[in-house]
């Protein structure tokens, strides 16, 4: 792997990288409440404030940013450095949100799902057929958490589904190339599933060894760190954001991990995304320290629908 170079930095607690075709990343600053646009240069724009906690982006196929937005976490300083906790004592609901990038106003697109509010929207990817799958962390509390799932809904509001429940802290998610296979880490675990894919929004059931598990573990770490978000490269290998354990865990389709990738500056690599002409670029963001970082991965990404074309 080639040397890690800072592309910004001050962010607060960024996540949700998006390397845009213009040299541009856009990603979400949680702690600032804002989804915000990093020039090539380090020069940082706000685009729209959301509040809350925007968490996960993706680009749409009308040219919007869509946000999964945790409602917010109670926050803690420590040494000039970010560290999210419990829900926070504003917390304002979990919801989607469409954000215009031109104008920067946001939409509210759902706030719950068959009558049960979602609760911490975290991570999203889009499907080739404009829908898209996202992942409800939850909120943790002093003496309780939540009880969360995986969805899929359409971009107008009309429809919305569980399509796994439940799940324990489920945060990234991705789709194969062939949109076949869904991609699911859980934080705490340190668990990475792969879900066969039979429709929008629906999971073929049975493909675990367990009758009531209908994913297929390729990773179960043993030591200590946490999956945060993720992203594929071209051989399919799943790339997950990793705490504590700071840097990128790389997750074979086939099961097993690949290789770690250290980033010895901060403990919290929470998410990647491939940019650059040839998509081997990796985006990584340091959280805790408020650092966007880039580095030369060793294949291309995944290229993503409505954006990498």
């Amino acid at each position: 792997m080639s040397d890690i170079r800072e592309i910004a930095t001050g962010l607060w607690f960024p996540e949700g990288p998006i390397a845009m075709p213009d040299g541009d990343v856009i990603l979400v600053e949680i702690a600032r409440g804002t989804l915000s646009r990093i020039k090539p240069d380090g020069r940082v724009e706000i685009v729209a404030k959301t509040g809350g906690g925007p968490n996960g982006a993706a680009m749409g196929p009308d040219g919007a940013c869509y946000i999964c937005n945790n409602g917010g976490f109670r926050w803690h300083i420590k040494g000039g450095k970010h560290f999210p906790g419990y829900q926070d004592a504003d917390y304002s609901g979990g919801r989607i949100e469409r954000v215009d990038l031109a104008t920067g106003t946001v939409d509210v697109l759902y706030t719950a799902c068959g009558g049960n509010p979602l609760r911490g929207p975290n991570d999203i990817v889009f499907d080739k057929a404009g829908g898209f799958w996202f992942t409800d962390h939850g909120k943790i509390r002093h003496r309780d958490e939540d009880r969360t799932g995986v969805y899929y809904a359409r971009t107008d509001g009309s429809f919305i589904t569980e399509a796994i429940f439940p799940i324990n802290g489920p945060n990234g998610i991705g789709l194969s190339a062939d949109e076949k296979t869904l991609y699911v880490a859980e934080t705490h675990a340190g668990r990475c599933w792969a879900y066969n894919i039979e429709g929008p929004g629906k999971i073929a059931r049975g493909q675990g060894e367990a009758p009531w598990e209908p994913g297929k573990l390729l990773l179960g770490v043993s030591d200590y760190r946490f999956f945060d978000s993720l992203a594929l490269d071209s051989a399919g290998n799943i790339c997950i954001g990793t705490i504590v354990r700071g840097g990128i865990t790389v997750v074979s389709p086939e099961g097993g991990e690949v290789a770690h990738v250290p980033t010895p500056t901060d403990m919290y690599a929470t998410n990647i995304c491939f940019g650059g002409p040839d998509l081997k670029t990796a985006y990584i963001t340091l959280s805790s320290t408020g650092t966007l970082v880039a580095m030369e991965w060793p294949r291309p990404g995944l290229p993503l629908n409505f954006l990498n074309k």
